[in-house]
């Protein structure tokens, strides 16, 4: 990128004994993505603000955490500071910090990327600086930052070195994003860093641009939220709310008039049924809302709906050690989210159209 191309409102300041140009992630040519709107509304949600008086009061709240929102830019700076100011502190006993406020991030190019360094943010406040890359010779690298799942942000700012070079990162493989809609699991309680949340773990692997749709037990399968996905132009969309029916019977009046809707809307669009991964615990009930799923997607197959594919959420943890991903039972830890995404990525490559 020419060096006139390069949004120049910075600000210079120093951390530790570096001297740093601190630009707002917004800036071009930084690219973010995972927040839909942001371009026309320029806040940090991940739903329309038109949108929310029709949502309950959960996502209300929720959609302001910045699970799924990534920065990715290209830099030939051999040192990247961090400067972040959060909606609140970390305050959540059964995750950990790095996942709820940290920030993570990884090098390299489409589905090739590796872990560098998390940002680990103090206890009892909310805001924080770091360097989270450091290295002493300079080259043209490929950058993508993960914000936190939950938490939001008021202020994110990127250091780079005086003189450094910025660029925009190379386009996903996958041209429009994958959409998850979904309960606690979906935004990713409890991976320890937002990295290893499932969907951003498939994002990765896949190559796509990810909208995180994961609102912690507030995604009911209301119809004002159908309306929205079905509005959204998209690569494949992963209905995964079984777990935030707060009954059998709501999964039973919601989850084919949820499908409905959007398929009507969008009657090409490839979509992905999962139901809950953690049954152990009441394996009957999880049965029944099983068959419940089961039957929206064999009457749809029936109707001709060819672009359908389902996951049967009992086999996301896999046979061996499943006691061994979650945290308490019912939220997934790095193995559980691994082995969800591990699973779950071959239907979505199907539904992608990858091979």
């Amino acid at each position: 990128m020419r060096i006139e191309e390069i949004d120049k409102n910075f600000i210079t300041a120093k951390l530790g004994e570096h001297e740093f140009n601190f630009r707002e992630a917004w800036q071009k040519p930084f690219v973010l993505s995972g927040l839909a709107w942001f371009d026309k509304e320029k806040v940090w949600c991940r739903l329309p603000q038109a949108s929310l008086p029709f949502q309950n009061d959960g996502i209300k709240a929720l959609a302001w955490n910045t699970a799924g929102v990534q920065l990715r830019f290209r830099s030939n700076s051999s040192k990247i500071a961090l400067r972040v100011s959060l909606l609140m502190p970390s305050n959540m006993s059964h995750m950990p910090a790095t996942g709820q406020s940290g920030f993570d991030l990884y090098l390299g190019v489409g589905s090739r990327k590796t872990y560098v360094k998390t940002a680990v943010p103090p206890i009892n406040t909310d805001h924080y600086e770091c360097l989270i890359f450091d290295r002493t010779e300079s080259a043209e690298l490929e950058f993508t930052l993960n914000f936190p799942l939950y938490n939001g942000v008021k202020k994110v700012e990127i250091g780079l070195l005086p003189g450094a070079d910025i660029s925009a990162p190379t386009p996903f493989s996958i041209p429009a994003p994958v959409l998850f809609y979904g309960s606690s699991i979906t935004q990713g309680g409890c991976a320890s860093r937002p990295g290893n949340c499932y969907c951003q773990i498939l994002s990765r692997h896949l190559d796509f641009e990810c909208l995180n749709f994961g609102f912690s037990g507030s995604a009911r399968g209301e119809l004002a939220t159908a309306e929205i996905i079905a509005g959204l132009k998209l690569s494949a969309f992963v209905m995964d709310y079984d777990h935030n029916a707060p009954t059998v019977e709501h999964l039973q009046a919601t989850h084919a008039t949820f499908y409905q809707l959007i398929r009507k809307k969008q009657p090409d669009l490839p979509i992905v049924m999962v139901s809950k991964p953690d049954v152990d615990l009441n394996p009957e009930i999880c049965a029944q809302r099983w068959k419940i799923i089961q039957k929206t997607y064999r009457e749809a197959v029936a109707n001709g709906d060819d672009k359908l594919y389902l996951v049967d959420g009992r086999k996301l943890f896999g046979k061996k050690d499943r006691d061994a991903c979650t945290v308490d039972g019912c939220h997934p830890n790095d193995l559980g989210f691994f082995r969800m995404a591990d699973h779950l990525a071959t239907t979505l490559r199907k539904a992608t159209g990858l091979r």
